[in-house]
């Protein structure tokens, strides 16, 4: 793993002025106790519709249109797609399950930082991007994100016509199926992918679970959501290092999304250990790391276990990243995050194809 940064909150008055005035208004949003409140968080970038009038140069070339998945639990997503694919692009084109942070408390697929960074996904690496609009807590508690996101797969897999053939100008390979988040999206993707690789190994289950065309090919983690009671070094040494997120926020954040009574102890927290139970064919991870997140000796932790177990990882860590950076184009980690991203799929595609 990259080296660490040592650097202090004063970090960020060197960054991008908007940067700087979208990460304070993360502060000013946040109660006493750690809360959010959710009207005023909101105020500085309002949902954006599926069809922009005026998409901005690095999101062009993209169109998206939202779908429902289960209209009993109001679960949808946005979908992303190329507007044209070339005629000597890799076709069919890969699929991207993206599921975004925000504590599982906060944000949409159609929140604008949010259906930018799902725009420039789809247009750099020409795949179709499948933002989920998971439900989220305290309305809804675990495992209320985790069954969504499954569902989400089994949609996929269970469809009986193309995928939004009408839509996507190429077929697109369900077998070269990546899942993708942030935060607390990234701790979605362990475990969505987890349940996932479990069902479709387990004899036991009646009914039996099918898996039609969907593989999962690889997983993403950026900066993902995890914890524990103990308190890390790092959690004490940058928790006032991001105006993003804090150790209060992130303690508010889980009491509001475990069981009631729950300590973050919790197996949807503490995502390390020998306790940890990963299947057979839990996908090969990137796991994205900052040097000025305060979560980041939770995910040396998480990358300790997977190794340990005989999983395939990948560890991308930008020393002067804290956490929330990839949603900021300004920064130029945001823009390398986009190109790590690229080269792990590529290459874990063309295993998931049987290319070698």
């Amino acid at each position: 793993m990259g080296s660490s940064s040592s650097k202090n909150p004063s970090h960020m008055s060197s960054l991008p002025w908007m940067v700087r005035i979208q990460a304070a208004a993360f502060q000013v949003a946040q109660r006493r106790d750690g809360s959010i409140w959710r009207p005023l968080l909101f105020l500085g970038d309002l949902k954006t519709a599926a069809s922009r009038a005026t998409p901005s140069p690095d999101t062009s070339e993209v169109r998206s249109t939202d779908i429902t998945i289960d209209v009993s639990r109001g679960l949808w997503a946005r979908v992303f797609c190329p507007t044209a694919i070339a005629d000597d692009a890799p076709a069919p084109l890969p699929v991207f399950v993206y599921f975004h942070g925000g504590g599982f408390m906060l944000f949409s697929a159609s929140f604008g930082p949010y259906d930018t960074f799902c725009r420039r996904l789809c247009r750099k690496l020409r795949a179709v991007v499948v933002s989920v609009n998971y439900r989220l807590a305290p309305e809804h508690r675990f495992p209320a994100a985790y069954d969504d996101g499954v569902a989400t797969l089994r949609y996929l897999d269970e469809t009986p016509t193309p995928l939004l053939a009408d839509i996507v100008p190429a077929p697109v390979d369900l077998a070269s199926c990546f899942l993708i988040g942030d935060s607390s999206g990234g701790n979605m993707v362990h475990h969505v992918a987890q349940r996932w690789a479990s069902m479709s190994s387990a004899t036991s289950l009646q009914p039996p679970l099918r898996i039609r065309r969907l593989r999962l090919a690889g997983a993403v983690l950026i900066q993902p959501f995890f914890g524990g009671e103990e308190r890390t070094e790092a959690e004490v040494r940058l928790d006032k290092a991001c105006r993003i997120l804090s150790v209060a926020r992130a303690d508010r954040y889980w009491r509001e999304f475990l069981p009631e009574g729950a300590s973050r102890d919790h197996p949807a927290a503490r995502v390390c250990g020998e306790g940890v139970e990963l299947a057979d064919t839990f996908p090969p991870a990137m796991v994205v790391t900052g040097g000025i997140d305060l979560l980041k000796d939770w995910h040396a932790r998480y990358v300790e276990t997977l190794r340990g177990k005989g999983k395939l990882v990948r560890v991308v860590d930008y020393p002067d990243a804290f956490h929330g950076f990839y949603v900021f184009p300004e920064l130029a980690d945001s823009g390398k995050l986009i190109e790590d991203i690229k080269l792990f799929v590529d290459d874990h595609r063309t295993k998931a194809s049987g290319s070698d």
